[in-house]
């Protein structure tokens, strides 16, 4: 697959994804009422594909790095698509919310192969191009989402919502199995390491139902969370006690990487627990009914877009170092802002801010993960990068919710204190003149040369 198809697929899956959720936001309450389903169970539609993913995607891209990212990839894509379609036509609630786990199952197996494809087709000096596209149109879809979510439902009902993305799944699907060229792997077979894989599983998924449960129901998440933290530990000492871990010591040790997954988690955390903050405001406090209200956070999109298309030339001039300490303190500024913005220049530029900020610190830092490890590696750290981009909005929304009930703005200025706090973590990144001077093989990490950005 050549690297014009290669950045294509890329975008494809990320996009799909992307618009799973933000248009299924939009169907819920259509499909509450067609199936007369509790507003509990409608919950679970969203809560059962955040488990399923978050928990498999480090498993899934170490299957990329043993059978090849586009076979994943072209298996994830199908498998997505037939179970949207399979939502499409479901009969009732319970079938709604199993075929949910089924496409968090598949979207776990792709979207790290996004990532995994891009690091096999391009050399590392030049991946901050293609991350950039792909994180636009991840900006644009999330602006696009709701929009288009709006329209299927009033005019063609919730089902439509899945249907949408079925066709273009099958497309990609069937041409990254199918059209010419092979997939990198390397020579000796990636082992999986089924047991650390299965603790990890455990520990993230009972993590991303902890996050859920605890906002509404603090005394069922306490243990669940205490669950997560028991698997948690028993991974970390299986881990350190095996000869060939899920995580090799490269990725997972390297402080560059270690701080870009670090960063992620807290830029996503902040974004999501301000725009469900801002949701009261904007809907409860001013009275703006949703379409209004998605005009009024438009600029996020639209500065998102802008970032990411500008984050390679910042690259190359400033380093990650700079370039992401700097799109850190413009989201906290933009979560300040909006910590007292009512009027509609102030909210317009809050929500650039906070677009500008996220877009630049999603290209950079993931390029440093990504960039950092050799291809035998790649699903790996795309499945550490993803798994921080699903943690991480868990994480604010439920500091969100705990803190709304003494009014938005102290649950804005404590999001904002997560940015700021994050600001430091970017010295451990690299600066303008080098690239990450270790190469990240399956378990080792080698000296490497610095090379002119």
């Amino acid at each position: 697959m050549n690297r014009g198809l290669t950045l294509a697929s890329s975008v494809a899956g990320a996009v799909l994804v992307a618009l799973d959720g933000t248009v299924l936001t939009v169907a819920q309450p259509s499909l509450q009422r067609s199936l007369h389903a509790s507003f509990a169970s409608v919950q679970w539609t969203s809560t059962a594909y955040l488990v399923a993913v978050a928990s498999l995607l480090v498993f899934a891209g170490r299957l990329g790095d043993r059978y090849g990212h586009r076979r994943m990839f072209g298996l994830g894509m199908l498998g997505f698509g037939a179970a949207s379609a399979g939502v499409g036509l479901a009969p009732g609630i319970g079938w709604v919310i199993g075929l949910r786990v089924a496409q968090g199952v598949f979207g776990a197996l792709l979207q790290p192969a996004t990532l995994g494809m891009l690091r096999a087709a391009y050399p590392p000096e030049r991946l901050a191009v293609p991350l950039a596209v792909r994180t636009a149109a991840i900006g644009l879809a999330a602006a696009a989402g709701p929009l288009l979510g709006g329209a299927l439902v009033s005019g063609l009902g919730w089902r439509a919502v899945f249907f949408v993305g079925a066709l273009p799944a099958a497309g990609f699907g069937l041409a990254a199995l199918t059209l010419p060229g092979a997939d990198r792997r390397p020579a000796a077979r990636t082992p999986l390491d089924l047991p650390g894989a299965l603790l990890l599983a455990l520990a993230l998924a009972c993590l991303v139902q902890a996050l859920v449960m605890l906002p509404g129901s603090g005394a069922w998440g306490v243990p669940v969370l205490g669950g997560a933290v028991l698997a948690g530990t028993l991974f970390v000492r299986h881990e350190r006690r095996g000869t060939r871990p899920l995580l090799p010591p490269g990725v997972i040790g390297s402080p560059a990487v270690g701080a870009a997954l670090g960063l992620l988690v807290a830029a996503s955390a902040a974004l999501f627990g301000t725009l469900f903050a801002e949701t009261y405001v904007l809907q409860r406090r001013l009275a703006l009914d949703p379409f209004q209200s998605a005009l009024r956070s438009l600029p996020l999109a639209v500065l998102m877009v802008l970032s990411a298309a500008l984050c390679p030339a910042l690259l190359r001039r400033l380093g990650a170092r700079r370039t992401v300490a700097a799109a850190m303190a413009l989201l906290a500024l933009g979560v300040l802002v909006l910590s007292g913005a009512t009027g509609t220049p102030a909210l317009g530029g809050g929500f650039a801010l906070l677009g500008a900020g996220f877009g630049t610190v999603m290209v950079a830092a993931t390029e440093v993960v990504v960039r950092g490890a050799r291809v035998a590696v790649a699903g790996v750290a795309g499945g550490l990068q993803q798994t921080a981009l699903n943690v991480g909005p868990m994480l604010g929304v439920a500091a969100a919710t705990a803190l709304i009930g003494a009014g938005p703005r102290p649950a804005l200025l404590v999001l904002a204190a997560v940015a700021a706090l994050a600001v430091p973590a970017a010295r451990a990144l690299p600066g303008p003149a080098a690239a990450p001077v270790t190469e990240i093989t399956d378990g080792r990490v080698r000296p490497g040369v610095p090379e002119r950005r």
